[in-house]
């Protein structure tokens, strides 16, 4: 069992930024693939990025060049810089953790826990 908790979402103007952080239980979170998921009102979770246990990084066509995800293995956080923020970004956002690495990093099905969310309202 892993359990995750994020923090950072906020009301922000459209253009504005904000940093979201999850912090996950464990020992041996060096090992574990992080990924960042969004839910809309009325839509499905979404993948917005993921940073492999490798470091590798990956991201949605929709924020790829405003939102950069990194992590701390010595904090066992992961952090989603989101700049340049429009109004569609509005969401609940998701940490995840992957544990067996075999899943897809860009599929809900490749993660094994979740946190509660944060929720993420940009104003136009």
């Amino acid at each position: 069992q892993v359990h995750l908790v994020e923090s950072g979402g906020e009301l922000v103007q459209a253009g504005g930024s904000l940093r979201l952080s999850c912090v996950a239980s464990g020992r041996t979170f060096s090992n574990y693939d992080m990924g960042w998921f969004r839910q809309a009102p009325g839509k499905g979770r979404q993948f917005v990025a993921a940073v492999k246990r490798s470091g590798d990084v990956y991201y949605a066509g929709s924020v790829k060049g405003r939102f950069t995800i990194s992590r701390d293995n010595a904090l066992n956080t992961v952090v989603l810089q989101m700049n340049s923020l429009k109004p569609e970004d509005t969401a609940v956002y998701y940490c995840a953790v992957g544990i067996s690495g075999t899943g897809s990093y860009a599929l809900e099905s490749g993660y094994d826990f979740w946190g509660q969310g944060t929720q993420v309202t940009v104003s136009s």
